[in-house]
């Protein structure tokens, strides 16, 4: 059992303390999953809602599950539900964000991979984040979007091979208007 499990269950147990200690350890991965699936603008709204979820089932938290892979599921759940209330807007940016530590040296090239990765359809976005980005195993990412570890498994690989295919399109795309150009 993590700390975040712990603090769960504590938590649902009634200890306040526990319940800041577990909003605060679990709320950087949930906005990033947030933002990657409804966008910036949205992420915070979608976050918080997660947590008014969270919180009001706590007492039901049985640990079947690590406390992080359960509120992840929440998490996807807001999100989705965000999805099918009303028009998506197509906001980037924060999907990667960063904590701390710079990922590339070019920001333009930061943006272009958000922009890669936010272009993917939502469940295969989520399961390349949720792996790829937030470090979850296969089998966690399984459980968040409730769905076979084989279909996250698939979503992955086709995510990283249309990624490839969109960096391979983007590059000769960039390498024509050059050549045009000079």
């Amino acid at each position: 059992m993590g700390p975040l499990d712990r603090l769960a269950h504590q938590a649902g147990a009634g200890d306040r303390r526990a319940l800041e200690a577990f909003v605060q350890g679990g709320y950087d991965q949930v906005w990033r999953l947030c933002a990657t699936i409804v966008g910036e603008q949205k992420a915070d709204d979608s976050a918080q809602e997660t947590f008014i979820r969270a919180v009001g089932a706590l007492t039901r938290f049985r640990g079947e599950s690590s406390a992080l892979t359960w509120l992840l599921a929440i998490a996807r759940h807001v999100c989705l539900d965000e999805l099918r209330g009303g028009a998506r807007r197509r906001e980037r940016g924060a999907a990667m964000r960063q904590t701390g530590e710079q990922t590339t040296a070019d920001p333009s090239a930061l943006v272009a991979l958000v922009d890669l990765v936010g272009s993917l359809d939502v469940d295969r976005r989520t399961a390349f984040v949720l792996t790829q980005v937030l470090g979850l195993s296969y089998d966690e990412a399984a459980r968040v979007c409730e769905c076979p570890l084989g279909t996250i498994r698939s979503r992955v690989a086709r995510a990283r091979a249309e990624l490839v295919e969109l960096v391979r399109r983007s590059e000769r795309d960039h390498s024509a208007g050059r050549c045009s150009s000079a």
